[in-house]
């Protein structure tokens, strides 16, 4: 008989978290206090702008006060970055997000290290690396955090538990692993991290109670690479070309959906898995950013 797995589905753990927000953000408006994120887009990079317009939509759904800074490619580094320090002395702004990938002229890093801490809602900045890195309350990078409340929300342990990561970004594969080994709850495993240069690298995935796959390579993961029973966070959204649909292609993640279906115990979609995970803990962090304003 066809094993069923169980759906992870990122859609019902984002709404239960907006659901959450709404509660905090009614408080603070009672304080006078107005959740505020400021998006940053420089240049034309479509994907970037399908992300950007989507954080919007969502903020302004859920009472933010969000505005979105669209700028041509030819900004300089140092117009980039007068802008941020503009934005880091703005007491109505909680959350400053400038998206990457940013035109080649300009040093992304830079960009990232001028933001002010207090408001690094993506995680991205190094004293937000650091507290992660020491088990400190900061900012954890919006992917990684979305990931640890989907399996909160379906209640998959993670205690005593091995978990695979692959993929070593980092956005998702190294701050993953961090979180993974924090003594602390949705936390407590063993993890082992792989990349591009692990040689047989199905040795260490088959072993994987917990697989979490963030190569940025369509369908890598196959079910001869996972373990029989093994719980997948597939983080991938890759577009593959498909002539046979209307659009053109399809979204796909890094795992082979299909082939794997009937071998785990539960996976995530893609699309609706942790793709939507991503902007609903950038809100969050907005707001415990707008909450931290008020100590």
């Amino acid at each position: 008989m066809p094993n069923s797995p169980l759906i992870l589905s990122g859609k019902a753990v984002s709404a239960a978290i907006k659901e959450d927000l709404m509660l905090r953000i009614k408080k603070l408006a009672e304080q006078g206090i107005k959740p505020g994120l400021t998006a940053v887009l420089v240049g034309e990079d479509p994907a970037s702008q399908v992300y950007v317009r989507s954080k919007e939509r969502q903020s302004v759904q859920l009472g933010f006060k969000s505005i979105v800074m669209r700028l041509d490619a030819s900004t300089t580094q140092e117009e980039l970055l007068r802008i941020v320090e503009a934005l880091n002395q703005d007491a109505s702004v909680h959350g400053i997000l400038v998206q990457l990938p940013l035109p080649a002229h300009i040093d992304d890093q830079l960009i990232i290290e001028a933001i002010d801490p207090e408001k690094d809602v993506d995680g991205f900045h190094p004293i937000s690396v650091g507290k992660l890195v020491l088990g400190l309350d900061g900012f954890v990078s919006c992917t990684p955090a979305g990931i640890l409340e989907i399996l909160r929300y379906y209640n998959i342990q993670t205690e005593g538990k091995h978990v695979v990561v692959v993929g070593r970004s980092n956005i998702v594969g190294k701050p993953m692993a961090n979180l993974m080994i924090q003594k602390r709850s949705m936390g407590n495993a063993t993890v082992t991290l792989v990349h591009t240069r692990t040689p047989d690298m199905g040795v260490h995935t088959r072993q994987a109670d917990i697989l979490i796959a963030a190569a940025g390579v369509p369908e890598f993961i196959g079910a001869d690479m996972v373990k029989a029973g093994a719980v997948v966070i597939d983080v991938g959204i890759n577009r593959v070309d498909d002539a046979s649909l209307e659009k053109g292609y399809r979204l796909t993640g890094d795992v082979n959906y299909e082939a794997v279906l009937d071998k785990v115990s539960a996976i995530t979609p893609v699309p609706g898995g942790v793709g939507v995970m991503t902007i609903a803990m950038l809100l969050s962090n907005t707001v415990k950013s707008a909450e931290n304003s008020l100590k």
